[in-house]
């Protein structure tokens, strides 16, 4: 079984502790640290699969700990712990570089799935597929997993790198929001939950001006959204 690598930034350490059990007959190997500051320090210095990061943390806080990976250039997924029913902490989170969120108090069997599912996503190739895909001037390497947008790189997320992959492999066709979610990430999609949108929403920034860009995500109402190619 190949071991996995985690690390989880949380100052609840019976929490940890218990997360660090129930993982390891999965062939997930938990780190813990208890303070934003340590946490950054050990993200920056090894190399981990996936980071579970609490936004309550003291001395750093959550936030500041995922901007500062995510401005150095860190790739390592973020699954975001945030206290349960706050909105407005799992759209900052999603902003800035998060792949999914999870709220407090939740269930070890659901933070196992989307472990298991960020992981999936991030780690898994179609052997049948090109190693590079190309629509107008967007242009992806499914083995590095690297974004450019004409000779730019895009630093995207784990999750928008999916969802843009998932779009450029149906230039023009319509990818429900259902769809979507499963793809990008590897859960149902639930009543209210905008995370989608959120990540959406950023991969549009990425891509630039509406106005200027050749290729544009377009909303369907009540469907999806479709990578519009060139000259549509």
């Amino acid at each position: 079984m190949t071991e996995n690598r985690l690390l989880i930034i949380d100052d609840d350490v019976r929490l940890a502790e218990m997360l660090a059990e129930y993982l390891a007959p999965e062939g997930i190997q938990l780190t813990a640290v208890a303070s934003g500051i340590q946490g950054l320090r050990s993200a920056q210095r090894e190399n981990f699969d996936l980071i579970i990061l609490d936004v309550m943390l003291p001395g750093l806080s959550g936030f500041d700990v995922l901007k500062q990976l995510r401005e150095t250039g860190s790739k390592t997924p973020v699954l975001m712990l945030t206290a349960r029913g706050d909105d407005v902490d799992r759209i900052v989170g999603l902003d800035l570089g998060a792949d999914d969120y999870l709220s407090k108090p939740f269930n070890p069997r659901e933070l196992l799935a989307r472990v298991k599912a960020i992981l999936r996503r991030t780690l898994e190739t179609d052997g049948d597929e090109p190693a590079e895909l190309t629509v107008g001037d967007l242009r992806v390497n499914l083995r590095r997993r690297e974004a450019f947008l004409g000779e730019q790189p895009l630093k995207l997320t784990n999750a928008e790198f999916v969802i843009l992959l998932t779009l450029m492999r149906s230039p023009g066709e319509v990818v429900s929001r259902e769809a979507l979610t499963r793809t990008a990430l590897g859960r149902q999609l639930l009543p209210d939950d905008r995370s989608l949108d959120t990540h959406i929403s950023n991969l549009r920034r990425k891509l630039g001006n509406e106005a200027d860009a050749e290729v544009l995500i377009r909303s369907i109402r009540g469907s999806g959204y479709l990578l519009v190619p060139p000259d549509e």
